[in-house]
């Protein structure tokens, strides 16, 4: 049972503290000299490995750059800086090569360009004088009679084809029609039967329209455009009415349903 969180009078014991042991100190079973393998860790670089080697650097150049008695001493020359090389030996900074220029060179001190000409002339006035002065150019007309060339008062050679595309486009639609004519077109016979309905329904129909007739007949003024329009559209339908009778009476009645 823990009691110590709580109150209890094991709390007023002390504890012993409990001391923990030392590990060994780890050894490396390797030298420390020895750089790391499959590392660029800490590898000395070479000499030429980037820019060549530098020409102008202290004895201790070609030395190797991992021992650590290879630093600037007091007694040694440090690098020239450039502002130095400039002033005392500048032929080292020149190019061993130049490339080619691409553009010319500026001019020098001595190309002085010409400056401070000035003129009297006036040269809006000299070139009025020199239009004014000059002789006119010399048209050349050729004279064309065209009543005497061998197109004249011809149709043009486009406007003929043009035609004769347009007839061979009609000729072609009208061979289409009456093709199409001759295969709808059917004919026959009105049976007696189909002839007599026909009649008895025009007779009907007649019958109507003259009852409709009969009750305007009695206006003798006619004052109004649609009064005038309903009697003479009565009196045309009775008229077709009785022509379609008639033409039902007689025999041998044969209807063409290609129209």
């Amino acid at each position: 049972m823990d009691c110590i969180g709580s109150e209890s009078v094991y709390n007023l014991v002390e504890r012993e503290v409990e001391k923990l042991e030392r590990l060994p100190r780890y050894k490396s079973a390797f030298s420390g000299t020895q750089p790391p393998t499959s590392s660029t860790f800490n590898i000395p670089k070479k000499i030429c490995g980037s820019f060549g080697p530098n020409k102008m650097t202290n004895t201790n150049a070609n030395a190797n750059s991992s021992e650590t008695s290879n630093y600037l001493k007091a007694s040694s020359k440090p690098v020239a800086s450039l502002n130095r090389l400039k002033k005392s030996n500048p032929d080292v900074l020149k190019p061993s090569k130049c490339k080619d220029k691409f553009k010319p060179s500026l001019p020098g001190k001595e190309e002085v360009p010409v400056t401070g000409l000035v003129t009297k002339k006036n040269f809006i006035v000299a070139n009025a004088v020199e239009n004014i002065l000059a002789a006119p150019k010399k048209r050349v007309e050729e004279e064309s009679d065209f009543m005497n060339k061998d197109d004249f008062g011809k149709v043009p050679l486009y406007l003929s084809k043009i035609k004769e595309d347009i007839n061979a486009e009609y000729e072609y639609i009208r061979a289409i029609k009456t093709q199409q004519q001759e295969a709808n077109k059917t004919t026959y016979s009105l049976s007696q039967e189909d002839r007599e309905q026909l009649i008895q329904a025009l007779k009907a129909k007649w019958e109507n329209t003259n009852s409709e007739y009969q009750l305007g007949t009695h206006l003798t003024k006619l004052d109004t455009v649609g009064k005038i329009k309903r009697k003479e559209k009565q009196e045309k339908e009775l008229n077709e009415i009785e022509q379609g009778i008639e033409k039902l009476k007689r025999e041998n009645i044969v209807i063409d349903t290609s129209s």
